[in-house]
């Protein structure tokens, strides 16, 4: 087998590893932009205080995101 053909198979392979990775961040993005996340509270409520979330990033409307900031905010906001 030549070099080329390696390296074909070797970053065809991390493609194939990326697609769920990239497929989740797109649909995140729906996600927050549907449920208005926003990275910084809205008044006296933010991520930290709601009973979605999940510390220390991440939140269960949201899954897979683990990127929530704990003083951020959406409409799906819950007292604890």
């Amino acid at each position: 087998m030549n070099q080329s053909r390696r390296n074909m198979l070797k970053y065809g392979g991390l493609s194939l590893a990326l697609i769920p990775v990239v497929a989740m961040a797109a649909k995140n993005d729906g996600m927050r932009s549907s449920m208005k996340y926003k990275d910084s509270p809205e008044g006296d409520k933010q991520c930290s205080t709601c009973v979605q979330f999940v510390a220390p990033n991440a939140c269960k409307i949201f899954p897979g995101d683990n990127e929530i900031s704990a003083k951020g905010y959406c409409v799906a906001w819950a007292k604890k």
